[in-house]
């Protein structure tokens, strides 16, 4: 068998072994990375984000985050060894690392208003560790970089600038075509499990839109590149997918 197809066959073994279930969308997703190296992955990572960043001493902010990001937590039913930090920074942004590493900047909290809005964040950051969004990240890209280096075994015979070319128009075309489309896939998808997760917890899901339609102002002049080039959704996208799964979110919602 020539060796581009022996890549081609251990590809498709790998993909037929490693399917995995989102929850609650029930997308079916190809993960080749153990569940234990993506949370010590995680786990290394936010201890390097924590040693170069500067974690907030003000322990209402504190208080605040770790009440609200416990009670996403509990909703997604996830074991982890969760960690709530606030890191004091003006970029408007947070993130969840696997096995429920969590940060908030200082610089979102102006735009999250109160603790509805920040459950909207954490429903979302916190989402992207429960559907392994990392994981699929790097099973995505191992299965591009497979199909690149086949090509490339192929072509070999011919004229190592042609190869070069189609290798390089390949790349392109994966990355627009594919990786791009999966990243904004899992955004979408991490909303949609956020919407769930704080409405769980006793959030009621229309801080979220709100939250978002603040963030797109906040986003305006910014010069944000065509949605098809990005790897989030473009804001009217977002806001228009929340407000049709807030219904179903409603379905799971218990003021607290």
């Amino acid at each position: 068998m020539p060796l581009p197809s022996r890549v081609a066959v251990a590809v498709a073994l790998l993909a037929a072994t490693a399917c995995e279930t989102v929850p609650v969308t029930g997308r079916s997703q190809l993960i080749l990375l153990p569940e234990s190296a993506e949370v010590q992955m995680g786990v290394s990572a936010y201890r390097e984000v924590l040693s170069k960043g500067r974690v907030s001493g003000d322990p209402v902010l504190h208080t605040q985050v770790t009440n609200v990001g416990r009670r996403i937590a509990a909703a997604t039913g996830k074991d982890y060894q969760w960690e709530f930090k606030v890191l004091e920074d003006k970029q408007a942004n947070a993130f969840c690392l696997p096995g429920g590493k969590v940060a908030v900047y200082t610089g979102i909290l102006p735009l999250t208003h109160d603790d509805a809005g920040l459950a909207a964040v954490l429903g979302h950051e916190v989402s992207h560790a429960i559907a392994r969004h990392g994981a699929e990240r790097v099973s995505q890209a191992l299965l591009v970089q497979s199909t690149l280096a086949a090509t490339q075994l192929a072509l070999s015979r011919n004229d190592p600038r042609m190869v070069q070319a189609v290798t390089s128009l390949l790349g392109a075309g994966a990355a627009v075509g594919v990786l791009l489309p999966w990243s904004r896939a899992q955004e979408s998808e991490a909303d949609h499990l956020g919407l769930i997760y704080m409405a769980k917890a006793g959030y009621h899901p229309q801080a979220a839109r709100d939250l978002w339609v603040r963030m797109a102002q906040a986003e305006r002049g910014q010069g944000r590149p065509p949605e098809f080039l990005s790897t989030h959704p473009a804001p009217e996208t977002r806001i228009r997918q929340i407000e049709a799964w807030i219904p179903e979110a409603l379905q799971h919602y218990q003021p607290r």
